[in-house]
């Protein structure tokens, strides 16, 4: 028996629910809100489908009631304000803070060996901020950004390319920010062959421009940040946890001295089972990804810094 917690039944929490339950990855999915009625209603909507879909995970929703998280292996956090046109995910800091510390520690009450997936912007300081406030093992706390933003390079990619995305591989590192990712070029490949030889560079960069405004293009066109394909991304990471995947998933994590940093949640690839961060690939970045990934880390680290400047931590 396998049970998930969803914190946050909006469209990102509830998506990722249903993915999990379509996807039979867990034997419960609890999903959680302070709003009465919302999660209650996803929940039953999402239990509505099971006969026509056929799956078997039962989907559960309360208001406010940790008590029905009990023993849950894994327990996503995407509570927290949504991004607005023109909004970074930077500005959501001092509110989203507020809500992560008090979630993730309601949540530590009920499932003392559970593993945190966060989502909640701005992620990487949302994760580092987990981290502080719960003192459990940094294996134990993965913030899901660079998955998303490998999802959303690989689909510019094979719009590029003119192929099916499935056939694309690629991956991003870095902040989970517009301008602190880092689309990693060099080793995407189209069915084994590089991209490199594939496409000119101009495209490549161009692709990777995409890639970094990813998001803010989606909300931009839908008033509010996506939820699709976040929901996915959840239930992929999910997945490769509660089923002992081991799969290699670029997420942020806690550095303590990998690619010469430390102190700081960033996204890198990791190899993710049912410990949660079984282990950290260091990747032999070259001189340009060097400065990079340097200024994405300098980016990354001043955000977190502000949440020791507001007490958050």
């Amino acid at each position: 028996m396998s049970k998930v917690t969803v914190v946050g039944a909006g469209n990102v929490g509830a998506t990722a629910a249903n993915v999990l339950a379509v996807k039979n990855v867990a034997s419960e999915v609890v999903l959680i809100d302070i709003k009465e009625g919302v999660a209650e209603g996803k929940a039953m909507d999402i239990m509505q489908t099971a006969q026509s879909i056929g799956f078997d995970t039962v989907v559960k929703g309360v208001t406010n009631k940790y008590e029905e998280t009990a023993g849950s292996d894994v327990v996503v956090i995407t509570s927290g304000i949504p991004r607005k046109p023109g909004m970074t995910r930077e500005e959501l800091l001092g509110v989203n803070a507020g809500i992560v510390k008090s979630v993730c520690e309601q949540a530590l009450k009920y499932s003392p060996n559970t593993i945190f997936v966060v989502v909640s912007n701005p992620m990487d300081a949302m994760a580092y901020l987990t981290l502080k406030a719960t003192g459990v093992a940094k294996n134990r706390v993965i913030g899901m950004g660079g998955m998303l933003d490998s999802s959303r390079f690989k689909y510019f990619l094979s719009q590029k390319l003119g192929c099916n995305a499935r056939d694309v591989d690629g991956f991003v590192i870095g902040g989970h920010g517009d301008k602190t990712m880092i689309p990693m070029t060099r080793f995407a490949t189209y069915k084994g062959i590089p991209v490199t030889e594939c496409i000119s560079e101009a495209e490549l960069e161009e692709v990777a421009a995409q890639t970094m405004v990813g998001g803010a293009t989606l909300t931009g066109l839908l008033g509010t940040s996506a939820w699709m394909a976040p929901g996915a991304s959840i239930a992929f990471l999910v997945d490769s946890i509660i089923n002992d995947q081991k799969k290699m998933i670029p997420c942020s994590v806690y550095l303590e001295g990998e690619y010469g940093f430390k102190d700081v949640n960033i996204g890198v690839p990791c190899i993710i089972g049912k410990n949660g961060v079984e282990k950290i690939v260091e990747l032999k970045l070259n001189e340009k990804e060097q400065a990079l990934f340097k200024a994405s880390y300098e980016a990354t680290a001043a955000t977190t810094a502000t949440l020791h400047e507001i007490n958050a931590i």
